[in-house]
């Protein structure tokens, strides 16, 4: 008999003949058999606990994935029904404004309707006059773009007495001497692509539709590369007034090289401050490009994404000052980046989640509100930062870090002293939302034109875009501003940048 099968040899009604020592071969032999089974369920349950992590990994990734697809992009969290019952009152109707009152820097064109023939009194039937009383009413309306071929006839003068010499008017001053396009018509192609986001063979079919025959989109792009050319100057003074801010923030975006250069994926670099922007492209992702900016600097807060690129920027530039003996660089990571993540993990982790995301709705409430005191903000503030410490510690342990929960946790974790950095500083944004709105321009021309042909052409969207989207941070029409820049290089007075003009205007 063989220790292995005494449980099937022996039968149930048979173990009161066995004697002691074969009772205890049998125990011992059940002792182990129960180890054996015991460590072979215990590694059949790791494996199939394994699987199922994997499974519930893979789920989580690909909802989130279908989220970002096919989901709404807001971020905002949808409005708590409050309603106690109560009937709120009834809320007077505004009343709408005329064209004239709504659109005050509209022209106003008078338009008189007369009657030709004067009419009867009803009454009497004495033909009548006019009155001088009017009944008024008001609409706006659209003039179609024109476009019209201009001849310009330079007078040449000659001399009556010696019919020696010949001098004809000087031509008038152009982006491009020689060209066929006027100033206006150059400044208008460059605003539809880099501000109204109108590919240029949409412009050259909309021309066509307006009667102007295959106007060549080539030729239109060339006028956009001799315009970023003439206002050069200005490009130069926004890195300027980028390097001088306290503040500045920074963000790159894919941009895409169709041709031209040996790498297709190139990154289009974005540094801004509250009343500039400034854009470079680049062939890299890599830090340097920052620290070439950080290089020549004197901000003392950089606000930012968690990217390895800046953290090595600012090592560099660190390292630079210490040697110098100048102010250190400090980080100041993006809060909405960090909402961001839990908000992408609610779907599969709601209950882990909505505690986070409550109290970053707190915190944002608390920034946005202008009575309560800095102090009292602060305070506040760090409490609920506190809370999410402790609670994203608490959980830290209980879920998969390749998780999109996990990912969120170890984001706010690893990264709390940048993230709350803004609590000890007035004047530090809670966010990186101010430069990320500046790249959505950017972003939604690459989507339609899917990129740049060539340096050339990368180079002038960098210098367009700059421009205008400075224009829009000072509040100023980019295509008054352009018309304004190029008037003023055209009488050689200095190029400005719309921060500038902006200033002059007021």
């Amino acid at each position: 008999m063989t220790q292995q099968h005494l449980f099937d040899v022996i039968p149930n009604d048979k173990f009161d003949l066995l004697t002691k020592e074969e009772l205890i071969l049998l125990f011992k032999h059940e002792e182990k058999m129960k180890l054996y089974y015991q460590k072979e369920n215990e590694e059949l349950k790791k494996k199939y606990d394994l699987v199922d992590q994997k499974n519930f990994l893979i789920e989580d990734q690909l909802v989130s994935i279908k989220n970002k697809l096919f989901g709404k992009s807001s971020e905002k969290s949808p409005k708590v029904n409050t309603d106690t019952g109560a009937k709120d009152p009834k809320k007077r109707k505004v009343k709408v404004q005329l064209p004239s009152l709504r659109y005050p820097n509209t022209p106003l064109v008078e338009k008189d309707i007369e009657l030709e023939v004067l009419p009867s009194c009803n009454a009497c039937g004495t033909e009548m006059e006019d009155s001088g009383m009017t009944e008024d009413s008001e609409y706006l309306t659209a003039i179609p773009r024109q476009f019209y071929v201009v001849r310009v006839k330079r007078h040449k003068y000659r001399c009556s007495c010696c019919h020696g010499d010949l001098k004809t008017a000087p031509a008038l001053p152009k982006i491009k001497a020689g060209s066929s396009y006027s100033d206006d018509m150059v400044i208008d192609v460059a605003m539809s692509k880099y501000c109204d986001l109108i590919p240029i063979e949409r412009y050259s079919t909309m021309a066509h539709r307006s009667g102007v025959m295959d106007l060549p989109p080539n030729s239109l792009i060339q006028s956009t590369h001799n315009l970023a050319d003439f206002v050069m100057d200005a490009y130069d003074r926004l890195k300027l007034e980028i390097t001088i801010a306290k503040i500045l923030h920074a963000d790159e975006t894919p941009h895409k090289m169709l041709e031209g250069d040996e790498k297709s994926n190139w990154y289009l670099w974005g540094f801004s401050t509250d009343r500039t922007s400034y854009f470079e492209a680049h062939n890299t992702r890599s830090g340097d490009i920052a620290s070439d900016i950080l290089k020549d600097s004197s901000c003392e807060f950089l606000i930012t994404d968690v990217f390895s690129g800046y953290i090595k920027a600012v090592r560099e530039a660190n390292a630079y000052r210490l040697e110098n003996n100048l102010n250190e660089l400090l980080s100041a990571y993006c809060n909405a980046h960090a909402r961001r993540k839990f908000n992408d993990s609610l779907i599969n982790f709601e209950a882990e989640s909505k505690y986070f995301i409550k109290c970053y709705r707190k915190i944002y409430r608390l920034e946005k509100d202008k009575e309560t005191s800095f102090e009292k903000k602060r305070s506040w503030q760090r409490i609920y930062f506190k809370l999410m410490e402790r609670r994203a510690i608490v959980l830290r342990n209980s879920c998969s870090e390749k998780s999109t929960l996990g990912k969120a946790i170890r984001y706010l974790i690893n990264n709390f002293v940048g993230l709350t950095l803004f609590l000890n500083y007035s004047d530090v944004p809670i966010d990186n939302n101010s430069q990320e709105r500046l790249m959505r321009s950017p972003v939604i021309g690459r989507k339609t034109w899917h990129g740049t042909h060539s340096k050339r052409g990368a180079k002038t969207a960098t210098i367009i875009f700059s421009l205008v989207e400075s224009c829009k941070l000072n509040k100023v029409n980019p295509r008054i501003y352009f018309k304004k820049l190029v008037e003023a290089i055209h009488q050689g007075k200095a190029a400005f940048t719309p921060a500038e003009y902006a200033d002059i205007a007021d």
